[in-house]
């Protein structure tokens, strides 16, 4: 099997970021802000704290960027530390996975088929709402799983816990989140 090079659509202002470009610094953070917001602050569950793992991530970034060498694209490297630190902050703030006992086992869903735009808007913020109130460790491994697109082994290996706990801490999540969900009327 022959091994293709990845070709970043990125690479030329990559090249001026490296140069201490900061016009293509500011053009880089513009394009990736949003979205690696996003990420951190589903792992996070905090605004405040997503806006300062922003910061530090891009800091890291512009400063780490001769390591970057090309292998993926920019973006996936950059969500990366992005993970990471929003991880590390969880850690900071004591990130303890749920134990066994508080295990809930109530599972169930009621669908409704109402697909009214304003219904639907309504729906997603209460999930949202109920992802957030998910403890840490639920809400790590759920967004990483779900949301970021990272399987169980990925997962074990950025949070250094087995894969089975990733996948279990999973299975846990989604019972919970079915449970403020429906204490949310959704």
């Amino acid at each position: 099997m022959e091994a293709f090079a990845y070709t970043d659509i990125n690479a030329p202002l990559v090249e001026r970021c490296r140069l201490g470009d900061r016009r293509a610094q500011a053009e880089i953070y513009k394009r990736y802000a949003k979205a690696m917001f996003n990420a951190s602050l589903r792992i996070t569950g905090d605004f405040a704290e997503a806006e300062d793992v922003l910061q530090e991530s891009f800091l890291s970034a512009f400063r780490e960027l001769h390591s970057y060498k090309g292998d993926s694209s920019f973006g996936s490297w950059l969500k990366r530390i992005v993970i990471n630190k929003s991880i590390n902050c969880l850690r900071n703030r004591r990130l303890q996975l749920v134990p066994l006992a508080d295990q809930h086992d109530s599972v169930g869903s009621d669908q409704d088929d109402d697909t009214d735009f304003t219904e639907v808007s309504w729906r997603a913020d209460r999930l949202r709402r109920c992802i957030q109130e998910l403890p840490d460790g639920y809400r790590v491994v759920l967004s990483l799983y779900l949301l970021e697109g990272y399987d169980h082994a990925e997962i074990a290996g950025i949070l250094n816990i087995t894969e089975s706990t990733s996948k279990s801490q999973y299975s846990r999540a989604r019972k919970k989140l079915l449970e403020l969900g429906r204490q949310h009327g959704l």
